[in-house]
């Protein structure tokens, strides 16, 4: 997420009221997650696993629960409570807005496009031409969609990211300040939740297809000409290159990236990063020949066990 206007080391000190190490007037320009930060990005971190994946990261101010060594060329805020932090920078420089009506004034709407009855669209957001919006669906604030899309039915863009830090007295949330951006030519079916990015984007890339009750998680991107069938569920901060097909039930985790031409095949669970051009199977999901093997092996084995009884 970055500012509207760049901040110094000091004036974010002064938001935060916490301690800061470093030149006062130095630069900062937004704030992002470890995965996605770039030079003039406050990144934050809280535990000292993550304390030299934070410092050398491409982060130049980092958040940080105590007084290190800083490196060359960064600053630090020193907190006692980086995670609440973050969530005030992101209340502070993209506070939520309230919307008065069904659709808003500030909504951007092209030529051609439909929106049927019932269609929630919230604050600052983007549609371009020739799209069909159908009922009951609900774009939240700041999404932007492309030229051509179509959305069915009680299909969510821009829901808030399920990321939560447990605390003693229950799971504190990090608030979502990025938005969803649907490219041209993108197609999504009824009932279907994007999660917004936390501070970056959730992207849908062009000529994509998503079947119905599909769930995308935060700050996810997914490449151009992928098909993704229903009732699959891609959690926060993965990358789907291009052209990758998904079929029904598939389920991944976190963090991972699955390459261009991959596909994989119904009901199976990623909890790695993939290769691209292969088709993959099971859980864990590997190359499904292999995989196929595998199981008749394991069939065979019982057979003649039991024909030993």
């Amino acid at each position: 997420m970055k500012f509207k206007q760049p901040q110094t080391l000091q004036q974010i000190a002064t938001l935060l009221n916490v301690d800061y190490v470093g030149n006062p007037d130095f630069k900062i320009t937004g704030i992002n997650e470890i995965h996605v930060v770039e030079k003039g990005d406050i990144v934050f971190v809280d535990h000292p696993k993550y304390y030299d994946k934070a410092l050398n990261s491409e982060a130049t101010t980092v958040l940080i629960n105590k007084k290190v060594e800083c490196p060359e060329g960064k600053t630090l805020l020193i907190s006692d409570d980086p995670f609440s932090d973050f969530n005030k920078i992101t209340k502070h420089f993209n506070p939520f807005i309230a919307s008065k009506q069904s659709i808003s004034e500030s909504v951007i709407i092209g030529e051609n496009t439909t929106i049927q009855p019932n269609v929630f669209i919230g604050e600052n957001v983007i549609i371009g031409k020739n799209c069909v919006i159908h009922a009951n669906v609900t774009i939240n604030n700041s999404c932007v969609i492309g030229n051509n899309v179509i959305i069915q039915s009680n299909t969510v863009l821009g829901s808030d990211a399920f990321y939560y830090k447990n605390r003693s007295e229950g799971f504190d949330r990090l608030i979502s300040g990025g938005k969803v951006v649907l490219e041209d030519n993108v197609e999504l079916g009824a009932s279907c939740t994007i999660d917004r990015g936390v501070t970056g984007d959730t992207t849908i890339g062009a000529g994509t297809k998503i079947d119905n009750q599909v769930h995308v998680g935060h700050d996810t991107i997914i490449g151009k000409k992928c098909l993704i069938a229903s009732q699959t569920g891609i959690a926060g901060c993965v990358v789907i290159e291009d052209e990758v097909t998904l079929w029904g039930q598939v389920g991944m985790t976190s963090g991972i990236t699955i390459g261009k031409k991959a596909v994989i095949l119904a009901q199976s669970g990623i909890s790695k990063s993939l290769e691209g051009g292969k088709t993959y199977f099971g859980y864990p999901a590997e190359e499904s020949r292999n995989k196929l093997k595998e199981l008749a092996g394991i069939k065979q084995i019982l057979k003649e066990r039991n024909n030993k009884k």
